[in-house]
Order: C-alpha cells, then sequence, then structure tokens
C-alpha cells in the first residue's frame, strides 16, 4: 500500500478468510451494505476488490497483484468457490457476493442515501446504453459523470486531469470497469487520490448495458454462473477457465492453501 496513505478504517474488523494468499472477507451482502453505509464517508479514497477464481489464482502466482488485493479495504467474495472453501474453514456466514449484486443494491439505495455515481471504464457506446438503462430502472439515480479512457497508456497529465475531472464531481462512489487485473492497478495506484469508494467491477458494466445477460437465479446459487458465461463467450473465456478452475480447485479445496 502507497505509504502516503492513511487508511481511515479499521481492517481488523472485517472478517477474513486466506485463500490462496488472498484475504477475502468472510461476509454476506447484508454484511456489506451495511458496512457501506456505516463508513462509506471513511472509504473515500480507499477501494474494494470484486475477488473471483480467476483473480484469486492470478494472485496465487503473482506477488505483486497478491499485494494489491491486500492493499484493498476489502476483497468481496464474488466467485462462489471462494465462499464454499470459507464455509467448509469455518466461516458459516460467508456467501457469494458479486461486484454487479452489490452495484444493484446501491443502485436501489441511491435515492434514500442520495448516493452519487462515476464510472470509469468501457466504451463510450457501452456508457451511453449503461446510461440509459441504469436511468430507466432506477429513476432517481444520481449520474454525476461517466469516463471511457483511451486504449492506450494515459500520460500523466491526462491522468491527473480524468482524477480532478473524478473530484470535482465529488461521487460516493467511483465504478471502476477495466478488466483483471488491469482495474485492481489503477485503483491502487489512485489510493487516497480519487475522492471517494472504487470498487472494481469488472463485467458489471456490460451486465447492466445489457451487453451480456447474467445467468438465471438458480444458477448463480450453485455456482454455475461460470458456465453461462462460458456458453456465451466460449473462445475467449475456455482457456482462461481452464486455466484457473483447475488451479484452484487443487490448491484452495485440495490442498488447502
Amino acid at each position: 500500500m502507497p505509504s502516503t496513505y492513511n487508511r481511515k478504517i479499521d481492517k481488523s474488523q472485517i472478517p477474513t478468510c486466506k485463500i490462496l494468499g488472498v484475504d477475502i472477507a468472510a461476509i454476506d451482502m447484508d454484511w456489506l451494505l451495511k458496512y457501506t453505509a456505516e463508513n462509506l464517508e471513511n472509504l473515500k479514497g480507499d477501494y474494494f476488490s470484486v475477488v473471483n477464481v480467476y483473480s484469486d489464482v492470478t494472485a496465487y502466482n503473482d506477488p505483486e497483484f497478491c499485494e494489491i488485493l491486500n492493499s484493498s479495504a476489502l476483497c468481496m467474495p464474488d466467485g462462489g468457490p471462494l465462499a464454499t472453501v470459507g464455509r467448509h474453514r469455518g466461516y458459516k456466514q460467508m456467501q457469494r457476493t458479486t461486484g454487479p449484486s452489490y452495484m444493484g443494491e446501491i443502485f436501489k439505495l441511491s435515492a434514500e442515501k442520495n448516493y452519487k455515481m462515476f464510472f470509469y471504464g468501457s466504451t463510450d457506446s457501452t456508457l451511453s446504453k449503461l446510461r440509459e438503462r441504469l436511468l430507466d430502472a432506477y429513476p432517481n439515480l444520481d449520474i454525476v459523470g461517466m469516463y471511457s479512457p483511451p486504449f492506450r497508456a494515459m500520460t500523466a497529465e491526462e491522468d491527473k486531469l480524468i482524477v480532478d475531472r473524478i473530484n470535482e464531481f465529488q461521487p460516493d462512489f467511483v465504478w471502476v470497469g477495466l478488466s483483471c487485473p488491469k482495474q485492481e492497478h489503477w485503483m491502487y495506484e489512485r489510493l487516497g487520490k480519487v475522492n471517494g469508494l472504487m470498487v472494481g467491477v469488472g463485467a458489471g458494466f456490460d451486465y447492466f448495458a445489457g451487453n451480456i445477460n447474467r445467468a438465471p437465479e438458480w444458477m448463480q446459487k450453485h455456482n454455475l454462473e461460470w458456465v453461462y458465461r462460458l456458453i456465451q463467450e466460449p473462445k475467449r473465456l475456455f482457456m482462461k477457465y481452464w486455466h484457473t478452475n483447475i488451479p484452484f480447485i487443487w490448491n484452495a479445496m485440495v490442498r488447502g492453501k
């Protein structure tokens, strides 16, 4: 964690289960929403990582990325297998807490809580659809800004301009949709610089924009959402799942790491 950042929350108050070296929050959605509401002001400038099997295995093989995840204020158990492992290790309350589901719950609360949202990532086309669909579903949602970064490395000057722009809008939440591990690096490098709670939600933008459909509820409950996504994007996801799901089963479930 950058030495210049003075964290305002006490991470020892968050129950965690270490899985493949990553401190996964042993929580459920109700706990997370209550924690967010009670600590939001102190979480601004900090970030949540949304951890699934892919990012957990990536961190197991990459100490630098593991440090980035563990530098988060909280690592959400996005993958069902993570929650299953946690429960087997004694954290009976641990449930799958996905990025898109968390987004949806926050959107529902936005009118009551007066939450302000900024969306960083994806393409202009997706952001346009995202705004339209969100305002249709949540008419009182306060979207203060959206930004699609260029598909190249940004200069220091460009980066400062967009960080300043985000901060001018004073968002409560900065949703970051850059895919893993790019979004985690982006949040880590801006820890204490972006004055909102950053949450890396990966495909969350595409789900709410209608580019990708989420799996039926019964598949989500039975840890089969990855199968549904594989059916939708077989060429992109087959090798990704092959290289992460099997190592996760062997190292986390069999070896107990």
